[in-house]
């Protein structure tokens, strides 16, 4: 007979570990990082859902918004409510939709709207408004219908707006701005000075 093959018994802590996980920490590796890039497009598409970003390009919003700035936009702020007079909205051009515009509401569904003598009135009272860029120069009447809202630019001598190209329906509403990211110096949440009638 041949020789007896003896069988040494494994002692406690020798245990042999399958091969497969000699590549546990690469394994490892791997799923933490489509873990990141998972969790990350989540996030990235939660916030589109929420919010959308801009630039400013045109001079229409000075002084409240330089041209270049980057704007972002709460799309959900009007979901449950409306727009107010002093808000600044971002909306689809009515002339062309695929354009996107950034103004101030200035005229709410119903009211009547009159500039005259370089003041803004609603309703026959006039509005205070310290954001403006200079009074305004060129003066008219307008009735806003429902469903609609009445914009201008904060540079009024130098905006097309509601003036000159019409109302902005209700739809074509896409959020409020809300946060100015860019030039540094301008970073921060977008400050609202409220336009309001003035005392009689």
């Amino acid at each position: 007979m041949g020789e007896e093959e003896t069988i040494e018994p494994i002692r406690d802590g020798e245990a042999v570990q399958p091969s497969s996980n000699r590549r546990t920490p690469w394994l490892r590796f791997l799923l933490d990082v489509l873990e990141t890039i998972v969790i990350s497009a989540l996030l990235f598409l939660g916030i589109n859902t929420v919010t959308a970003r801009i630039r400013v390009d045109s001079y229409s919003m000075e002084p409240t918004l330089t041209r270049g700035s980057l704007v972002m936009v709460n799309k959900f702020a009007y979901k449950f409510g409306a727009p107010q007079r002093g808000d600044v909205i971002v909306f689809h051009y009515p002339p062309n939709p695929e354009q996107q515009y950034i103004k101030r509401v200035i005229g709410l569904p119903g009211e009547q709207v009159k500039i005259a003598n370089g003041k803004v009135y609603i309703n026959g009272v006039m509005l205070e408004e310290p954001y403006i860029q200079a009074p305004i120069q060129r003066g008219g009447e307008w009735q806003v219908p429902a469903n609609a809202l009445f914009v201008l630019g904060d540079n009024r001598n130098n905006s097309a707006d509601s003036r000159v190209w019409g109302m902005v329906p209700m739809d074509y509403v896409i959020g409020k701005a809300l946060f100015v990211y860019w030039p540094p110096e301008k970073w921060g949440l977008l400050g609202y000075q409220f336009a309001r009638a003035a005392e009689p």
